[in-house]
Formats: C-alpha cells, sequence, structure tokens
C-alpha cells in the first residue's frame, strides 16, 4: 500500500480525470444516443412480439372457439342426419309390412275364392252324380214296377189318384 501511495502522481491523476470527463462526454454526445436508440428500438421489437403473441393467442382462442362450434355444428346435422335416417328405416318398415299385410290379405282372399270355386264345382259335381245314380236307381225301380202288367194298372191308377186331389 505505501508503494502505491508513493507512486502517486498529482498530474497523472489530473490528466487520467480529464481524459475520463473527456470519454464521458464523448460518449454522451456521439455513443449514448445511438445505445438509447438502439435499446428503445429493442424494447419497442420485444413490445410488438410479445403484442403479436397476444394476438396470436386471442387468434387461437378465436380459432378454437370456432372449430368448438363448428365441431357442435357437425354434431347436431350428424344426429339430424342418423334422426332422418332412422325415421326413414321405420317408414320404410312399416311400408314393407303395410305392403306384405296388403299381399297376404288378397292371397287369402284369393285361396278362399278359389276354396269357394272348388267347394261349388265339387258341389255341382257331386249333385250331378247323386242325380244320376237317383236316375239310374228310378229307372231300375220303374223297370221293376213296370215289368208287371197289374203293377202297372195299380201305378196308373195311384198317379190318377193323386193328381186329382191335388
Amino acid at each position: 500500500m505505501e508503494t502505491l501511495l508513493n507512486d502517486f502522481s498529482p498530474g497523472l491523476f489530473a490528466v487520467q480525470t480529464v481524459l475520463l470527463l473527456l470519454f464521458i462526454f464523448l460518449m454522451v454526445k456521439f455513443a449514448w444516443k445511438p445505445i438509447l436508440g438502439s435499446l428503445n428500438e429493442r424494447e419497442e421489437g420485444i413490445q410488438g412480439a410479445l403484442d403479436a403473441a397476444e394476438k396470436a393467442k386471442r387468434e387461437m382462442a378465436n380459432l378454437q372457439a370456432d372449430n368448438e362450434r363448428l365441431l357442435q355444428e357437425a354434431r347436431l346435422e350428424r344426429e339430424a342426419m342418423l334422426k332422418e335416417a332412422r325415421e326413414l328405416k321405420s317408414k320404410m318398415i312399416a311400408d314393407a309390412e303395410a305392403e306384405a299385410q296388403s299381399q297376404a290379405n288378397k292371397m287369402i282372399a284369393q285361396a278362399q275364392e278359389a276354396i269357394t270355386n272348388e267347394k261349388k264345382a265339387a258341389m255341382a259335381e257331386l249333385k250331378s252324380h247323386v242325380a244320376g245314380l237317383s236316375l239310374d236307381i228310378a229307372e231300375k225301380v220303374v223297370r221293376n214296377e213296370l215289368s208287371n202288367k197289374d203293377k202297372q194298372l195299380q201305378l196308373v191308377e195311384d198317379m190318377l189318384a193323386e193328381a186329382t186331389l191335388n
């Protein structure tokens, strides 16, 4: 420490002080404004980036809200389409059932009509067959009755008696 005090020179100190003050003056005169300008420019750039980030954040929130809204609309539309498809399916099934029932009723009616017609035809054939058999039986009975002369006379007398009574 003593060596520092021994080496102290007031002239050197004054020159160094003047040079320091001159350096500070020159720095204030020529470098201070550009440094402050670049600091302000940097601060504005950072603020602009922060503002842009905030704006982007708001836009992302808006886009997300729009996406949610579109997704909700798509869900509603899908539900509506599914409901419509279900209703169409039910209507088609009901129409098909009604058509099948109608066809079944027609087929049943046709079958009943065919059965009735077959029954009538069978009855007519049966009546015709019975009538033929009756004629055959009557013919055989009449032959048997008319084969004898006494029986013929008796039959004629009975028929005349009945004819007069009626």
